[in-house]
């Protein structure tokens, strides 16, 4: 009994290490920026974990496999939340529109819709006449979505977007933000022309498993 306890142990401390050294491998301003100032969390004892997209973003609907994929497998203590990133006043409809979406708990149902419709099918959804026929084709309420997305709660967390995206300074979408502190994305930890998203999720593992390592971290 006591040599299993040994052995547990033994790879207990293992994987603590094999945990250090791959965070320890990640390079400041190459695979990671830091945030300057840090941002405040809403995510209390958890790590928190903002994904900065942009419906209009072609890169962001590419992202998505891996990282639902990657949401199934995310460790207990991790908060993962969406921003609809604003960089210019063209994409404030697609920060409305996912707003309405999460306001009217529609997101699980058509989030990978509306990419694909914006992408593939080159459906203006930025219009609102269009993208309000396109939510009643997929059985949505179209007077309730309307009305939602021109609500004042949404509208104001629309702008609310705008504020975040300056705050945390986003330079580029999507891009991952890990406790208010770092920003990382595929275009940083990958090389050459290909998007390397497998690496892209163990720089963002072990940023994690670096916030969970510090003083206080629970």
């Amino acid at each position: 009994m006591y040599r299993s306890l040994s052995w547990l142990r033994l790879i207990a401390a293992l994987t603590c290490l094999a945990l250090a050294g791959a965070a320890a491998a990640q390079v400041a301003g190459k695979d990671f920026q830091p945030i300057n100032p840090p941002q405040p969390t809403q995510s209390g004892d958890k790590i928190e974990v903002i994904e900065f997209f942009s419906y209009a973003c072609p890169h962001c609907q590419s992202l998505q496999p891996s990282l639902h994929a990657w949401l199934k497998r995310k460790p207990p203590d991790v908060d993962f939340r969406r921003v609809p990133a604003v960089f210019q006043d063209s994409w404030l409809p697609f920060a409305q529109l996912y707003y309405t979406l999460e306001a009217m708990g529609l997101v699980d149902k058509l989030h990978n819709d509306v990419f694909a419709a914006i992408h593939s099918q080159k459906v203006r959804l930025q219009e609102p006449k269009v993208l309000f026929d396109w939510v009643a084709s997929k059985g949505v309420d179209k007077q309730k979505f309307a009305d939602t997305y021109n609500s004042f709660a949404v509208r104001s967390l629309t702008q609310r977007a705008v504020d975040t995206t300056r705050r945390y300074n986003v330079p580029f979408t999507p891009a991952l933000v890990v406790n208010g502190r770092y920003i990382t994305g595929p275009s940083m930890t990958s090389s050459g022309n290909a998007i390397d998203y497998d690496r892209f999720l163990k720089v963002l593992d072990a940023m994690v498993a670096s916030e969970r390592r510090k003083p206080g971290a629970k």
